[in-house]
């Protein structure tokens, strides 16, 4: 018996970038798994870095982490949160990777002297790698970055077109997202750019069967039916996907265009009815959560560009649905603390509405702010507000720790300064000292960590071995290990040999963790991160304590003014007795 062969959707986008090819390629996923399908995704990036690891955030996002090690597109994020599938090496390549082997293979000789070409030796390596990944699946999603017309996406073009030919029209469908705006001038949305990308996209021989159309507000039938003339598509294919409040009422809303529908009938599958539950809970929570709002601040360096922290922020989402109440992120940027001091800062949050009700410090790299976030940690730990540290924000917490409690003076990290002049309790990883290329080489991937007996982690995730995703190369120095322990500190997470601290905590405050690792790798909106779903429990708990304590103040103001209305009034009637 001859296994099913995988059935590809090839996902592009036009107009303009940044059109949502990947959260629309997520809910397909979603949608398709759902239905009882297995799925996997994939990213095609047309840039020449390797990857995206040593890219600025602010040019790239969020890097996101696979659990063998894989730096990628913040896409892959998306992918696993809206499907159970995880993503690999496999599920993100890019043009310089792409380049690179096809080189690698003519310095060896495997092309016998002949001219190696775009078409075929690149293509055929584009179509080999999505293959690779695609084996085992029912389904493969596939989305081409960039936007068409794009030089740089031509060669992925060409290979997709070319793909169709290979597996046959029945195993394959193109999807092109465009964006259908809205002229407020003219009190009317515009389909013209719309039809000048499905030309583009024609004109590299690819013609798409669905055509997802973003907008601010929904598009009525006419509209479709104009988008089905001019871009030789079905009107039951034009699919709306308007903006929602929450990304994860995406599944719902292209469900209900009947995105799902179009897809199984284009590729001859047969499904039952997709089990939506799930999605509906999380839209119910969204729209009315029961515990109300909480305030966490994220203090970083990159919040001008939050995509920055797109899993983070999520993972935060995430808990809120787990804990039935809504998450409102201020992103403070701590250099605005080193500038202005932390009280002020947390004053103007409190007069402007915002009072916090737990802290986090996410990863980072360089010395920029670092001092804004240290004061944030000291901030937390003295007033017994929850706080979080990931990575750096982890390090920030020792290097605190060891300069207000430990008394080391000076405490820092030797990334941010020399060993020789100060005392460095955050040093670089003895397997980094000797790297030289910084591309693909910090500790990236999963690793185990054992829990202490007894700890809070302990207790938070149930069992005594996790494994977590990391990047970084710097961690506590062990030479100061007995030092901020006698103060204090627990290191309540070690990696097996006990040569790396994995997770700090105190034991004599409300929730005060820090982690090497990355958390909210792993955290999904069906199934929330046991970190975070405890850190936002913990934040939920502040804030009620704080309301509590608000409330008592007002009614001691309330009966301190009750007293001096009835002594004035007392004195009075005495004064006109007399």
């Amino acid at each position: 018996m001859h296994a099913r062969p995988t059935k590809f959707i090839f996902v592009t986008g036009g107009v303009v970038s940044s059109i949502g090819k990947g959260l629309t390629s997520a809910a397909i996923g979603a949608l398709l798994e759902a239905r009882g399908l297995k799925v996997t995704a994939l990213k095609l990036d047309p840039y020449i870095n390797v990857d995206p690891g040593t890219m600025s955030p602010f040019q790239h996002g969020e890097v996101f982490v696979t659990d063998d090690g894989a730096e990628t597109d913040l896409d892959l994020g998306h992918y696993e949160r809206f499907v159970g599938t995880r993503m690999s090496k496999l599920n993100n390549f890019t043009t310089g990777q792409v380049y690179e082997t096809v080189i690698q293979n003519e310095r060896r000789g495997d092309y016998l002297g002949r001219t190696v070409q775009v078409i075929p030796h690149i293509t055929d390596e584009i179509k080999r790698r999505i293959n690779l990944a695609a084996a085992g699946y029912d389904i493969c999603i596939c989305e081409i970055g960039g936007t068409v017309g794009d030089i740089e996406s031509l060669p992925f073009l060409e290979a997709i077109r070319q793909m169709r030919t290979d597996i046959g029209w029945e195993n394959s469908v193109f999807i092109h997202v465009t964006l259908v705006p809205f002229i407020k001038a003219a009190n009317e949305f515009k389909t013209k750019p719309t039809q000048h990308s499905v030309k583009e996209l024609t004109g590299f021989g690819i013609v798409p069967s669905i055509i997802v159309c973003r907008s601010e507000e929904k598009l009525d039938q006419n509209l479709k039916r104009k988008i089905s003339h001019f871009c030789s598509v079905r009107e039951d294919c034009v699919i709306n996907a308007v903006d929602v409040k929450s990304i994860y009422e995406a599944p719902l809303t292209l469900h209900e265009e009947g995105l799902d529908a179009r897809i199984v009938e284009a590729l001859n599958i047969w499904t039952g009815r997709p089990n939506l539950k799930p999605w509906h809970k999380i839209k119910e929570v969204v729209t009315n959560p029961k515990r109300g709002a909480v305030h966490i601040a994220m203090v970083g360096k990159y919040v001008d560009l939050t995509e920055s922290y797109k899993s983070l922020t999520e993972a935060l989402h995430h808990s809120a649905f787990a804990n039935n109440c809504k998450v409102e992120v201020i992103y403070v940027d701590s250099s605005d603390i080193e500038k202005e001091g932390i009280e002020k800062v947390v004053s103007e949050l409190k007069a402007s509405k915002q009072a916090i009700d737990a802290f986090l410090i996410p990863g980072g790299f360089g010395d920029r702010g670092t001092e804004g976030k240290i004061q944030a940690v000291k901030y937390a730990r003295e007033s017994n507000i929850p706080f979080f540290g990931i990575c750096l924000g982890l390090e920030m917490a020792v290097i605190e720790y060891a300069r207000n409690m430990a008394q080391i003076n000076n405490a820092t990290s030797a990334e941010f300064h020399d060993r020789k002049q100060r005392p460095c309790v955050i040093d670089l990883m003895e397997d980094q000292r000797n790297v030289q290329y910084k591309g693909g080489s910090m500790r990236l991937g999963s690793y185990p960590c054992l829990l202490k007996e007894s700890s809070r982690v302990r207790k938070i995730y149930g069992v005594s071995e996790i494994s977590e995703r990391h990047r970084h190369r710097f961690e506590v120095d062990n030479s100061y290990r007995k030092q901020l322990e006698k103060a204090g500190l627990s290191f309540s997470g070690l990696s097996p040999d006990s040569s790396l601290v994995e997770i700090i905590e105190l034991k004599d405050h409300p929730w005060f963790i820090g982690v090497q690792f990355h958390p909210e790798f792993k955290s999904s909106p069906r199934s929330s991160h046991p970190l975070f779903k405890s850190f936002v429990d913990a934040a939920l708990k502040q804030r009620d304590k704080r309301l509590q304590e608000l409330s008592e103040n007002s009614e001691a103001v309330l009966n301190e003014s009750k007293k001096r209305t009835k002594s004035n009034t007392s004195q009075t009637v005495q004064s006109l007795a007399v």
